[in-house]
């Protein structure tokens, strides 16, 4: 591969394109698997995407391929970089230029293009000619506003990045740590990104100051190294163990020195010091804890809620709500109940009537939809919100009636055990009869579950249709729960309805059969 890049190098681009030696490149990471080929041009030609008959995504895909190939084995570019200061009076205006002085490896990156020296060209930036303490006017002068962002929170993909850096975990076990870190509460996923929670800051501020040791990065890449050894033979993993837990530094031997030292009450809060209230983790999950004794006031904090936004505003909202109790949003028209606005462990929800009403059964509730914020609910919108799962009509070809609701997975249409979601702009408080019926028909079915129904027989005797159905196995006959399947060699359109009768009569005779004991 590499004498096949170097070839055509030289054949597109001469001999001064050419790197001086053949590049090999290896990765750093101790973890990566390097038994298979990097991805490459397949075969000894190495021929540009011009050259083969393809198009669209597929030479967009192995263009990308080909140009960084050939680039490996390509001379160094250089290139010519010019800053230029300006001052005026107290402030300092900086610019700066590039200019391609010998293209090198940028050379492939611009093949295909139909004029490649003008697309080098475009590269430049070009600054004008200026001499030291020159005098320049000012044309025109634009403030461009730029504020800082906090660093991205971790993904999936940026959390495996950073572990492999550190040289932690193996590809066999990157997904086991990201399952178990969610599994754990120690972070749960909005959108793709990965939230810390409350718990993850107590258990991390424990470690820290108890077992720094443990929690040291090189001591967890230095553990994998110990176990790689142990796989490839190099070490017993007998002895490991035994250094790891009844070492002088061993496990069980940290344990027993600092566990008395650990007092639970501290261990149990989380470092906040920002905040006009203590944060604690307890048996139910995070709260909020202010006062002393008969003065303290306790209020839950909701599960989804990532550690980052929470403020000194909601601090005080949720312990005074706990204080005065909820809020009341209004008194429902036709129950005369009273509508509550709440917060629990996973959000604000509204709730109709108070706890233990009607036979002790639990009030109705419903949290907020996604993107509503408690300060928006009034009375209009908690009726609507109690009014889900909320009939929109019969189903025109069932009679059966079709529902919008919301659930784990946010707001849905349903029919007859079929579920749809709702996506923007539909909603579910507004959705009518005719666009449900519109996204049930447009829901694929899954594969293998369709019963494409071949010939429908009538009424049985005993009530209930016959049908004969297409089957993942075949033709069948069916009547309410019983199936029975057709001989080869009976043709499904010729079945009459007391053939379909007497199969269905042997079929529930042997089920019977098989359940009676010896």
């Amino acid at each position: 591969a590499i004498n096949a890049a170097r070839r055509r190098v030289t054949e597109l681009y001469g001999d001064n394109y050419l790197s001086k030696s053949p590049r090999r490149y290896q990765t750093n990471s101790k973890g990566a698997q390097e038994a298979h080929e990097a991805i490459r041009p397949a075969g000894g030609q190495m021929l540009p995407a011009d050259s083969l008959p393809i198009s669209g995504a597929e030479k967009a895909l192995y263009d990308l391929i080909w140009k960084r190939t050939v680039a490996t084995q390509m001379a160094e570019a250089r290139l010519k970089f010019t800053t230029v200061q300006i001052s005026v009076e107290d402030a300092l205006f900086r610019a700066s230029g590039r200019t391609i002085l010998f293209p090198g490896f940028f050379r492939a990156y611009v093949e295909g293009n139909d004029d490649p020296d003008s697309a080098l060209d475009d590269q430049d930036t070009t600054l004008p000619e200026l001499a030291v303490d020159e005098v320049v006017d000012v044309r025109d002068l634009e403030a461009i506003g730029h504020e800082t962002k906090p660093p991205a929170r971790y993904t999936e993909a940026s959390l495996v990045k950073a572990l492999e850096s550190e040289g932690i975990g193996r590809p066999s076990t990157y997904a086991t740590i990201i399952n178990t870190i969610q599994e754990r509460g120690y972070c749960f996923k909005q959108r793709k990104e990965l939230v810390p929670t409350f718990v993850a800051f107590a258990v991390t501020q424990l470690l820290e100051d108890h077992f720094e040791d443990l929690v040291d990065l090189r001591f967890t890449a230095d553990m994998e190294q110990a176990l790689d050894d142990i796989a490839e033979g190099d070490t017993g993993w007998l002895e490991y163990l035994r250094r790891f837990y009844q070492g002088q530094q061993g496990l069980e031997t940290q344990v027993k020195e600092k566990e008395a030292q650990i007092d639970p009450r501290l261990a149990s809060q989380v470092g906040f010091t920002d905040l006009p209230a203590e944060i604690r983790i307890g048996q139910f999950g995070p709260f909020l804890a202010r006062g002393e004794d008969g003065d303290r006031v306790t209020a839950g904090l909701p599960d989804s809620l990532p550690p980052a936004d929470l403020d000194a505003e909601m601090v005080e909202k949720l312990l005074t709500q706990k204080e005065e109790g909820p809020e009341i949003v209004g008194e429902d028209p036709a129950s005369g109940k009273p509508i509550y606005l709440k917060v629990g462990p996973y959000g604000p929800y509204v709730q109709l009537g108070d706890e233990g009403e009607g036979k002790s059964k639990k009030p109705k509730r419903v949290s907020l939809l996604k993107g509503m914020k408690p300060e928006e609910v009034d009375l209009d919108l908690a009726q609507k919100l109690l009014s889900l799962p909320r009939p929109l009509g019969a189903h025109p070809e069932s009679g059966k009636e079709v529902r919008a609701g919301v659930g784990r997975f946010g707001p849905f249409v349903v029919h007859d055990g079929t579920f749809v979601s709702i996506k923007p702009p539909d909603h579910v408080l507004e959705i009518e009869l005719a666009r449900a019926l519109e996204l049930l028909a447009a829901k694929p079915e899954k594969r293998g579950s369709s019963k494409k129904v071949l010939k429908d027989l009538g009424e049985h005797p005993d009530g209930g249709a016959v049908q004969v159905l297409d089957g993942r196995y075949g033709p069948y006959v069916n009547h309410k729960r019983t199936n029975a399947s057709l001989p080869e060699n009976v043709d499904p359109q010729s079945v009459t309805m007391e053939q379909a009768v007497q199969m269905l009569s042997e079929k529930k005779t042997k089920k019977k059969g098989g359940r009676r004991k010896s």
